[in-house]
């Protein structure tokens, strides 16, 4: 699998960040407004410039959080900036000219070794530039080029000297049957541990200082003459007023792991049961169709009687409702205890994402679930389905072809999709429906 150059996009707050980050995608991912620190949630996508592909991360304005901490967050989220990012636009207002706040983040970029691409936004008329231009050559980084990421003004040109300092993308390629397994999860709980419990060695560093694994990290391994591929990432940190920008750029590295993988492990800290950050990362593994396993970990520390297993399962499953087929292990990996369990279901799971299913049979299945409950009527006409087919695995994705997809009802896909998974079980993976007028 290639790994595409990472472009960062970096500059202080209402420059227009969110603006051109859309632009250059070519639709409406990040949320555009007047108000300054807007993006919450860092964004990232994958793109292409003439024939080449790159990752653009949409990141928040470096600002002040409080007069104790500029020096100590702007230093912070610069270095995390440059870390993640092979090329780094640096945006600045051309409307404002040179500011002080230009000038600090100015500071950090100019010693990172990083290529910098300096972009005047908001020069939405060529024909009168605004004469505060010229105080951005003072920053060292050449000539700006001049943009209106609004009107979409000069972003080709953008793109041109963008790509011109792309490195070659790297390629980690792994055989089809080894099991790539990306390890994910919020910080300091138990990732690395778990993977060291399963090895039985001190494969990764394990450390009590939340993030202590700052790039995904590959470590192959055999058992039982099967091949695996164990990707061990950086923590997804919950939000606070002070470090919600620091982690992002781990985020980002951890959202790849999740898109070279077949299978997510997503580990759970038992002692704070599921956080909206745990959410937002199974979300993610959701989204990227790949299989799941949640681990509970640190099992060891919960005082139980004879209905907290019950109990805090039914919690979890309720609190990832849309990865309801994602089975559940309660595991200590400072103990051992039931560690074992996580490499039998990884086997199991795997197989079940691989699966396919013959077209005649499904067919069956597809006639026999239609004629014990028919789709409901919608405007006066009822949904058809001619045929389906299995179109591809990793995940499973199923294409049905139908006199009008539009007739199709949410209730009725879920009711196909639970027929089909008691036929053949589907057990961690995502199951993924296509419907075509034929």
């Amino acid at each position: 699998m290639k790994l595409n150059p990472t472009v960062a996009i970096v500059g202080r707050p209402n420059v227009g960040k969110s603006t051109l980050f859309n632009k250059i995608i070519g639709r409406r991912i990040s949320i555009v407004d007047d108000t300054p620190g807007v993006t919450r949630d860092r964004i990232y996508a994958d793109t292409e410039w003439l024939g080449k592909g790159f990752t653009l991360i949409d990141t928040g304005g470096i600002e002040k959080y409080n007069k104790d901490t500029i020096h100590y967050q702007v230093k912070l989220q610069a270095k995390e900036a440059i870390e993640a990012a092979d090329v780094i636009i640096f945006l600045v207002d051309a409307r404002e000219g040179l500011t002080a706040a230009d000038k600090e983040v100015a500071d950090i970029l100019r010693i990172s070794g990083k290529p910098i691409v300096l972009v005047a936004n908001k020069v939405d008329n060529f024909n009168d530039i605004p004469d505060g231009i010229y105080d951005f050559y003072s920053l060292g980084f050449g000539e700006p080029i001049m943009v209106s990421a609004a009107l979409a003004l000069n972003i080709g040109d953008l793109l041109d000297k963008l790509i011109e300092y792309f490195p070659e993308a790297r390629s980690i390629e792994y055989d089809d049957e080894i099991i790539k397994i990306a390890v994910v999860g919020r910080p300091n709980v138990g990732k690395s541990s778990i993977i060291n419990s399963i090895l039985g060695e001190e494969r990764t560093i394990v450390s009590d200082i939340p993030g202590t694994t700052r790039d995904a990290i590959d470590t192959p391994f055999e058992k039982d003459g099967k091949k695996y591929v164990f990707i061990d990432t950086a923590g997804i940190r919950r939000k606070s007023k002070v470090t919600e920008d620091i982690e992002y750029y781990s985020v980002v590295r951890g959202f790849k792991a999740i898109k070279r993988a077949d299978l997510a492990l997503l580990i759970i800290d038992a002692l704070e049961g599921v956080t909206e950050q745990d959410k937002r990362i199974a979300g993610a593994v959701h989204d990227a169709g790949k299989a799941s396993i949640i681990v509970v970990n640190k099992w060891d520390l919960i005082e139980k009687d004879h209905t907290t297993y019950e109990k805090c399962s039914k919690e979890i499953k309720d609190s990832l409702l849309f990865l309801k087929y994602a089975p559940v292990v309660f595991v200590s990996a400072k103990t051992g205890k039931r560690v074992n369990k996580i490499m039998e279901m990884i086997d199991n799971i795997s197989e079940q994402y691989s699966i396919r299913v013959k077209t005649g049979v499904l067919n069956r299945i597809i006639t026999d679930a239609t004629d014990a409950v028919e789709p409901p009527i919608f405007k006066g006409r009822r949904l058809k389905i001619y045929y389906a087919t299995q179109s591809s695995t990793k995940p499973p994705v199923f294409t049905f072809f139908v006199n009008d997809p539009k007739l199709l009802h949410f209730s009725y896909k879920r009711y196909l999709e639970n027929q089909i998974r008691n036929y053949f079980g589907f057990e961690g993976t995502p199951v993924i429906f296509n419907f075509k007028k034929r």
